[in-house]
């Protein structure tokens, strides 16, 4: 899997490219070739893109779901709706397809947030809103989701 650092804002030019900054494409020059996936996210109105050898990890985990129950079915179909191969060009741009930058509300300006495996695609101000938590609901925030494991990362009793 490829843990990618950083968060950068860029700009989008009236076609939805993007041009991927410096230090990110530094970070993915070494796989670069295989190509990405650009889907929307679940959770949130940002866009995930995911570098092709991780999302196939990602479809794997998804086919081993029964596609004989209908909600399974369902999940597969919103999980995988709009999904779409691109790639960074040689000039470091990445195209965002016109669908997909309406579905995420973007604007001229990104963030592009490294995320485990994957890059999220915000307009800037969508994003700016996401993070503004104060510090103590974070910190219950954090306590909840990581406050129950050792070192490890085993749950505690």
């Amino acid at each position: 899997m490829v843990n990618l650092i950083g968060t950068y804002e860029c700009k989008v030019d009236a076609k939805g490219r993007l041009m991927v900054p410096a230090p990110m494409k530094k970070q993915l020059v070494p796989i670069m070739q295989e190509g990405f996936v650009l889907k929307r996210s679940v959770f949130n109105p940002c866009l995930e893109l995911y570098p092709l050898e991780q999302w196939n990890k990602e479809m794997e985990k998804i086919g081993e779901l029964n596609q004989y129950v209908k909600e399974n079915v369902d999940f597969i179909r919103m999980f995988t709706a709009g999904v779409k191969l691109v790639d960074v060009d040689t000039n470091g741009r990445l195209l965002i397809p016109k669908d997909l930058v309406r579905v995420a509300k973007i604007n001229k300006e990104v963030v592009l947030n490294s995320s485990i495996g994957k890059v999220e695609i915000w307009d800037k101000e969508l994003y700016e809103k996401s993070i503004d938590t104060p510090a103590e609901e974070f910190a219950a925030l954090a306590e909840r989701v990581m406050g129950n494991k050792n070192r490890n990362g085993n749950e505690l009793p």
